[in-house]
């Protein structure tokens, strides 16, 4: 079930996300982050009428001008009509760059071997009334039983194209939903589930490599676990099985590193429930102390109402094998598992949902501008990853639809 009882941090981090982006609306965020529109809305009223959030996260409020003499008002109109000249410009230049861009993606068709057989088949039509097609099949050397088949084809052809174009546009539809991350399996759910199409994976991937259609790949896996002499002896109760039969029993957590502005960092620390990989717990701070894994696994005995007699499983890293912590998940009636030192296959679940996490906020990019918008940005994609991004794991449902459909059955057998 979706969490109900909404933190300050959130409320104040949800109505940042909706001042981040001007072409954002207040029901496109709310849908990112699974929860009510009007409830955002009534977010949105609360800060305004607070003059502004007191968080790092959320922009400075710049509409109030209760205070604010005449000529600081003109400054500032001044100033946002510059802006929105700059970014009229600039607009205009990025229509200008893509449409350079498909115009040279286009022309190198002309360089592959297989269209360079139809250009030849292209040819000897224009052609062969002014020359034999044996001849003109010997001279460019093509087999002319293969001419002749394609230009009987060319009806057909010509309807699958119109069928791939048409497959296309709901797939590009579906990709710009998912912020450009999703790749055929991803899509062929999505097309099958929201659009009812009966379609093959094998299909889509076709046409998305016909139409430079890509999502996030995978890139070289940097090692970023040292491991730590443990201040404690904890058993490996998962024996690397990273599943659950139900919510709530089993879960994963770890920490990982997100590069910001010159050389610096922040840190996440994530707690996941093993039944549906959900995000019940998260905590995002510029050190690596022990409160930033406890304030993971306090979220987390928020979210669930309770952890008692789960299991809690993570590496040996510091602020896992410290007592603060174990004191903490004694408090909380967490029994503590961990793998084997330097040993990252034993805790693979939580690496590969952090490489996930950077792989489609980053798309490429080497770090974020600045911690802002590193918070922001890694928000967002969590809210979105629990609420409607799809996982193989759950049958290309998202974690808190899978968790929905198990309560639903649940009922049903009941």
């Amino acid at each position: 079930m979706v969490m109900k009882v909404y933190s300050p941090e959130f409320k104040a981090d949800a109505v940042a996300l909706f001042h981040s982006d001007p072409d954002l609306t207040i029901a496109q965020t709310a849908r990112d982050l699974g929860i009510n529109a009007e409830t955002l809305r009534n977010w949105i009223r609360a800060d305004r009428t607070r003059g502004g959030s007191t968080t790092g996260l959320t922009r400075k409020n710049v509409t109030s001008t209760t205070e604010a003499d005449e000529a600081t008002t003109e400054a500032l109109r001044a100033e946002i009509e510059t802006l929105r000249a700059e970014l009229k410009a600039a607009r205009k230049e990025n229509v200008t760059l893509a449409t350079e861009r498909d115009i040279l993606r286009k022309a190198t068709k002309f360089f592959r071997g297989d269209d360079l057989v139809t250009s030849r088949y292209r040819f000897i039509e224009d052609h062969c009334e002014t020359y034999p097609v044996k001849r003109l099949c010997q001279v460019l050397d093509v087999v002319r039983s293969g001419f002749y088949k394609w230009r009987r084809g060319r009806e057909a052809r010509a309807e699958r194209e119109r069928a791939d174009q048409a497959l296309a546009e709901k797939i590009k539809a579906v990709h710009a939903e998912s912020d450009g991350t999703y790749g055929s399996p991803r899509v062929t759910a999505e097309l099958r589930d929201a659009a009812g199409m009966r379609i093959n994976e094998k299909k889509v991937a076709r046409v998305m490599r016909k139409f430079n259609i890509v999502g996030v790949h995978l890139r070289k896996k940097v090692r970023t676990t040292v491991p730590e002499p443990a201040n404690q002896v904890v058993p490996d109760l998962f024996k690397r099985d990273f599943t659950a039969a139900q919510p709530g029993v089993k879960y994963m957590g770890d920490i990982t590193y997100l590069p910001v502005g010159d050389g610096e960092f922040l840190y996440l620390a994530t707690v996941l429930d093993c039944f549906s990989r959900r995000v019940v717990g998260w905590s995002i701070a510029d050190h690596m102390r022990t409160e930033l894994v406890a304030d993971a696994l306090k979220t987390a005995t928020a979210t669930r109402g309770s952890l008692d007699g789960a299991i809690f499983h993570s590496d040996h890293g510091a602020q896992y094998t410290s007592k603060e912590f174990a004191e903490l998940c004694k408090e909380l009636g967490v029994t503590q598992s961990m793998g084997a030192v330097g040993t990252s296959a034993d805790n693979a679940a939580c690496e590969s949902f952090h490489a996930s996490l950077k792989r489609e906020t980053l798309q490429g990019s080497r770090r974020w501008d600045g911690a802002r918008a590193c918070r922001l940005s890694v928000f967002r994609w969590l809210t979105r990853y629990n609420t409607r991004r799809r996982h193989k794991n759950n049958g290309q449902l998202s974690p808190v639809a899978y968790e929905a459909q198990h309560s639903a059955m649940l009922t049903l057998a009941a």
